[in-house]
């Protein structure tokens, strides 16, 4: 298994439970693909450096996971598919 760091901004207007809710999403794939979620740093609301579907403003979520490669396409695939998620980028750490 590999360590991933994963971040990704949400939509800032949606609510607080909302966002717990996409937050205990992603570390669910990570847990139920027998990986392990090290740390989840939530970064709060910051200004985007450009807008991104006409929002200015996201909720930044840094999650840090060890995991097979599979648990990595399986995250971005559900992260593309909902609209709340501005955008996600997952790297491997070293």
């Amino acid at each position: 298994m590999k360590t991933y760091e994963m971040l990704y901004v949400l939509d800032a207007a949606i609510s607080d439970e909302a966002k717990e809710a996409y937050v205990k999403k992603f570390e669910d794939i990570v847990t139920s693909a027998n990986g392990k979620v090290v740390t989840t740093d939530k970064w709060g609301v910051k200004k985007l450096a450009y807008a991104i579907k006409y929002k200015t403003e996201g909720y930044y979520v840094l999650m840090t996971f060890e995991a097979e490669g599979s648990v990595v396409k399986e995250l971005d695939r559900v992260a593309h598919l909902s609209a709340e998620v501005l955008r996600v980028v997952t790297t491997v750490k070293n």
